[in-house]
């Protein structure tokens, strides 16, 4: 007897399900994900496999590299009534005024090098300017010591705001000069800040 030939039948696979959930999926991802803002002060951070979160509220940032050759110190500071609140005392303190509007941008900002007199132009900048712009560093030599009442005053004006004790971290360039990181401590040791957290990248254990 004659076998019979079964037709082949191209299978087809309706894709629109999937189709759907894979956009379902990167639109998800992309309103949760948070962008990386770009740095005014690139620290090469040292190594460590200490794996300790700094907290996201209550924290100055000192960050400390080179930058042209040159040794440059930035603050930052977490929170914008703190923000707001310690430049109104770092004005009164130098006699330098601030409108309101300046205060908002201020409270937006990220960390920020120069001395107190030149803030307002940084302030006034857009934020992709801001990065590109040759900010000298925050003064902390003996007779303008603009780093230690940046420090003084966010601490006073975190415990206004929030009721608690501002926390204090230092981002040291994996290359810098010890002396630099040192003169940091110094000061806020004066201010008997004796707790302050070392920020370091991440490496393997068996690195």
């Amino acid at each position: 007897m004659a076998k019979i030939k079964m037709k082949k039948k191209s299978t087809s696979t309706d894709m629109t399900a999937m189709c759907d959930v894979a956009f379902l999926l990167l639109t998800f991802f992309i309103l949760t994900a948070t962008a990386k803002i770009p740095e005014a002060l690139p620290v090469d951070t040292p190594a460590s496999t200490v794996q300790v979160k700094l907290p996201d509220n209550d924290l100055a940032t000192v960050s400390i590299g080179k930058k042209d050759g040159v040794n440059k110190v930035f603050f930052d500071l977490k929170g914008r009534e703190v923000r707001k609140k310690t430049l109104e005392l770092m004005a009164e303190k130098y006699g330098v005024s601030f409108s309101d509007e300046d205060k908002e941008k201020f409270a937006l900002m990220t960390d920020f090098g120069v001395p107190i007199g030149s803030l307002k132009q940084i302030i006034d900048m857009k934020a992709s300017d801001r990065v590109k712009a040759d900010q000298p560093g925050v003064p902390m030599d003996s007779l303008d010591n603009q780093l230690k009442e940046w420090i003084y005053n966010a601490r006073k004006a975190n415990i206004e705001v929030n009721d608690r004790e501002l926390q204090v971290a230092i981002k040291g360039d994996a290359k810098e000069e010890y002396p630099v990181i040192r003169k940091v401590m110094d000061i806020l040791q004066d201010q008997n800040v004796n707790t302050f957290s070392l920020v370091t990248g991440l490496r393997g254990k068996d690195f």
